[in-house]
């Protein structure tokens, strides 16, 4: 994924986290409420995807101490955080902050699988 254009990585961002927000969804049951509609996952990977591209490398310089400290445990946190915000202005409904971190670590697990996938065949 390295020499593809920017608007090839976002795209597969964008679909990356709305399978993570759809599986999430669906591990935690009633916790993420999408009101029925894949097509609040899909916009709500859409923010996601945004909120990760611009939002998120502000943030992680921010918090490096942190970072370091915990040995890189905090990115969870902000992986949930990041989640959260996006609940906030989409249709999307996390019930708590526990719960976006919850889904953030789904998130990442899924954007790494896919991730390996996708470097793999090459």
């Amino acid at each position: 994924m390295k020499n593809q254009s920017f608007l090839y990585r976002f795209l597969v961002r964008w679909i990356v986290c709305s399978l993570g927000l759809w599986i999430a969804a669906g591990l935690l049951g009633s916790n993420i409420s999408y009101e029925g509609s894949l097509w609040t996952i899909i916009w709500s990977g859409f923010a996601l995807a945004i909120v990760n591209a611009i939002l998120r490398p502000i943030i992680v310089v921010f918090s490096l101490p942190a970072i370091l400290v915990t040995l890189g445990l905090f990115m969870v946190v902000i992986n949930g955080f990041m989640v959260f915000l996006v609940s906030k202005f989409t249709a999307l409904h996390v019930n708590n902050f526990w719960i976006a971190i919850l889904a953030g670590m789904i998130i990442g697990l899924v954007n790494y699988l896919v991730t390996a996938i996708l470097e793999n065949r090459k």
